[in-house]
């Protein structure tokens, strides 16, 4: 299984992301919609692989296949950095993490329609869902939502909502985008996919004033410019080095979604559990060495509950790898 060491190589990356990501959204960019603007505008880059790959026009489905899929996930992006922007974390990431995986094998019974279930939760005549790989599906799904649940963290109807609508987007992007690839070849389908998330982006740009007006019409004085030119400059730098951290967990990602077997999405959809172990443990570090830039709440108890959540999602990996 191949993909399985892709894909947490991509959980990794984006645990990355996702501490630079705390920093820029409650800090340099505080508006969610510009933030996913820029992070959708950005995949206009893809098209410098264009020259090193066979890269050829497919039938109009398959395009407009891919163009939904690359706006889905930016739509998604948007609601995410909009929870997160409202919200606190502790809130939304548990439902989030803890729907996923059950919207996306919804999502592909609903797309499989009229197959039976031997036949889309099946690969090489090995059963998918075993007892075995339902036991780590478990696994994953209570260590992820385990690692980032506070017992204070109250959940109000608004905040399901969101959670709601985030978790079913970033769902829809990860099936919309497995039958791209069990269509096009990877890299073809990967370029026609973010190519979508340009379009989506430029979309937001159209539909939305106030974003047209926070990218072309920045209201500051010249002394306040000049005097914040650096820490722009700065800003700048940290979110471009972000997104091309972002770019190679989002390649990595759409890798293993395309090597895994259909009835998997699922699966490597649970295993964002070890984003979070890695983020925990990164979060640690940067608390004892930058407690100004970060701040991660330990105690007993704390310590206690995030270790049953990282047995748990070990016990995944260690059945998901040798049952």
């Amino acid at each position: 299984m191949a993909w399985l060491s892709i894909i947490i190589s991509a959980y990794f990356l984006l645990a990355v992301c996702a501490l630079i990501d705390k920093y820029l959204l409650t800090g340099p960019i505080p508006h969610p919609r510009v933030y996913a603007f820029y992070v959708g505008i950005l995949g206009i880059l893809v098209l410098f692989l264009i020259p090193f790959i066979d890269f050829y026009i497919p039938e109009l489905a398959l395009i407009l296949l891919s163009f939904l899929a690359g706006a889905v996930f930016v739509l998604a992006l948007f609601w995410l950095y909009k929870s997160l922007h409202l919200f606190e974390a502790s809130r939304v990431i548990p439902v989030i993490g803890g729907l996923s995986p059950f919207f996306v094998i919804i999502l592909i019974y609903i797309f499989s329609w009229g197959l039976p279930p031997h036949q889309i939760f099946s690969s090489g005549g090995e059963e998918i869902l075993s007892p075995s790989k339902i036991a780590a599906f478990i696994f994953l799904v209570l260590g992820s939502v385990l690692i980032t649940f506070k017992k204070d963290a109250f959940i109000t109807l608004k905040v399901l909502r969101y959670s709601l609508l985030t978790a079913f987007l970033f769902s829809l992007s990860i099936v919309l985008a497995k039958y791209v690839y069990l269509s096009l070849p990877f890299w073809n389908g990967y370029i026609w996919i973010r190519i979508g998330g340009v379009f989506a982006a430029f979309v937001f740009l159209f539909l939305s004033s106030e974003l047209r007006e926070k990218i072309f019409k920045p209201r500051v004085s010249m002394i306040s410019f000049f005097s914040t030119l650096g820490y722009k400059i700065r800003t700048t730098g940290i979110f471009l080095f972000n997104k091309g951290i972002g770019a190679m967990a989002n390649i990595l990602q759409n890798w293993a979604i395309a090597l895994a077997p259909l009835g998997y999405l699922a699966i490597i959809n649970a295993l964002q559990g070890t984003q979070y172990v890695f983020l925990l443990i990164l979060a640690v570090l940067i608390c004892f060495k930058y407690p100004k830039i970060l701040k991660e709440e330990i105690s007993k108890e704390i310590i206690f509950q995030k270790t049953i959540a990282i047995l748990s999602i070990g016990a995944g990996l260690v059945i998901l790898s040798f049952l």
